[in-house]
C-alpha cells in the first residue's frame, strides 16, 4: 500500500514538473537570441483571439493554445490598431503586454521639439524644416479668423485678445514648448497647433482657479510670462524678475525690457544691434517707449515655459525696480537707478557686461 502511494506521488510530481516545463517553454520566446524586429500589424477590428494565428504564422509565439489561455485569464485592455515592434526574443507575456500598452511603432512618425522661449518665427521655421508645410502656411493659419474663432470656443484660456489687430501672431505665447510626435511629415499646421494647445491646456489646468481669480487676464499673464522667460533663467530669478515688473507696472513705470524692443522691431536677439530709432519708436510691444508707461505689450513675445507662467502668477514680492544680467547669466537686482548704474559700471570694469 505504501509502495503504491509512493509511486502515485512520484507520478503526480513528475506530471507537475512536466506541466511546469511545458508551460514555461510554451510561453517563452521562440528564439531568445533572435532580436530582429518584426513589425507586427494589428488591423482595425482585430481581437486578441484572432491574433493568435497571425502571431503563430509570424513565428512570434510557440503555442496558440497557451496564448489564448493566457489572454482569457489576464483579460488585457482593448487593442489598438497599429504596427508593433516585436521579436522572437520576446516571451508571450512580453507580447501581450506590448499589445495591452498600445506600444505601436510608426516608421514614418515625426518627432518635433519646440524649445522653451521661442517665438512664432522660429516655430514656423521648425515646422517647415520637419514637415511638408511651408513657413507661409503657418502664418496663413494664424490669420484665419474661422480657425481662431474655433480655437477660442474650444479652449478656456483663449479669448478675443488674440485677434487684436496690433498683435503680430495670434497664437504667440499659447503654443506650449515641448517635444511632440506626429504620424508623418504630412501633418497639417492645424493639427500641430491643436496638439500644442492641448498641451497648454494640460499644463495650465492645475492653476486654472488661480489664473481666473487673478487681477490680470490670462492674456496679460502669458504676456508677462513671455517677457520673464527671456529676461531670466533660474526659477527663483524668474519669480524675482516678475516681482520687479509688477513693481514697475504698479508705479506707472515702463517695463523698460530690451527683449520687447527686439520683438517690436522683429529682430532676433543676437542678430544685430538695434538702431536708436528702433529703441525709441512707439510700438504696442516696445516697453522702452514712454507711451508704454504702466502697460504690458499687446501680447506675448515668445512661448514661455510653465516655470515662467508660474512666476508671473506667483511672483516674489520685493522692492526692486531694476535688474541687469552679466555674461554668465547672473542677475543683479537694485532698488534705485543710482545703484543700478553702479552695478553696470562694476560689470563693465570686470569684463562681465553683456552686450547684444
Amino acid at each position: 500500500m505504501k509502495k503504491k502511494l509512493l509511486v502515485t506521488v512520484i507520478i503526480l510530481v513528475t506530471l507537475l514538473i512536466a506541466s511546469v516545463l511545458v508551460f514555461t517553454l510554451s510561453i517563452g520566446p521562440v528564439n531568445k537570441n533572435n532580436t530582429d524586429i518584426v513589425k507586427f500589424v494589428v488591423e482595425k477590428g482585430d481581437t486578441y483571439s484572432n491574433l493568435s494565428d497571425k502571431l503563430k504564422d509570424a513565428n512570434l509565439i510557440r503555442s496558440e493554445l497557451f496564448y489564448k489561455a493566457y489572454v482569457k485569464i489576464t483579460k488585457p485592455s482593448d487593442l489598438q490598431a497599429g504596427k508593433y515592434p516585436m521579436s522572437q526574443s520576446m516571451s508571450l507575456i512580453d507580447i501581450v503586454n506590448m499589445l495591452k500598452n498600445h506600444a505601436t511603432y510608426n516608421p514614418d512618425a515625426v518627432t518635433i521639439t519646440f524649445p522653451e522661449g521661442i517665438n512664432m518665427n522660429r516655430i514656423a521655421k521648425i515646422i517647415a524644416a520637419n514637415t511638408n508645410n511651408t513657413e507661409d502656411s503657418v502664418y496663413t493659419l494664424l490669420k484665419d479668423n474661422a480657425f481662431l474663432d474655433e480655437m477660442i470656443a474650444k479652449y478656456w484660456f483663449l479669448s478675443k485678445d488674440i485677434k487684436n489687430p496690433n498683435i503680430y501672431y495670434s497664437l504667440e505665447g499659447y503654443l506650449f514648448p515641448n517635444t511632440y510626435e506626429f504620424e508623418n511629415k504630412d501633418v497639417s499646421v492645424r493639427d500641430i497647433f491643436i496638439k500644442m494647445l492641448d498641451e497648454t491646456q494640460k499644463q495650465l489646468a492645475p492653476y486654472k482657479t488661480d489664473i481666473q481669480a487673478n487681477k490680470m487676464s490670462i492674456h496679460q499673464l502669458l504676456t508677462l510670462a513671455s517677457i520673464v522667460e527671456l529676461e531670466s533663467w533660474s526659477e527663483s530669478d524668474r519669480q524675482t524678475v516678475a516681482g520687479v515688473f509688477y513693481n514697475r507696472l504698479n508705479s506707472g513705470w515702463t517695463l523698460g525690457s530690451c527683449v520687447t524692443t527686439y520683438y517690436a522691431s522683429k529682430v532676433q536677439m543676437g542678430e544685430r544691434d538695434l538702431k536708436v530709432s528702433e529703441i525709441n519708436a512707439f510700438n504696442s510691444y516696445n516697453t522702452r517707449n514712454s507711451k508704454m508707461a504702466g502697460k504690458l505689450p499687446v501680447g506675448p513675445i515668445c512661448n514661455p515655459s510653465i516655470v515662467s507662467i508660474k512666476a508671473a502668477l506667483y511672483p516674489n514680492k520685493n522692492d526692486y525696480f531694476y535688474f541687469v544680467s552679466d555674461k554668465n547669466k547672473k542677475l543683479y537686482f537694485n532698488k534705485t537707478y543710482a545703484a543700478h548704474e553702479q552695478t553696470i559700471s562694476d560689470l563693465q570694469k570686470q569684463g562681465l557686461w553683456l552686450e547684444y
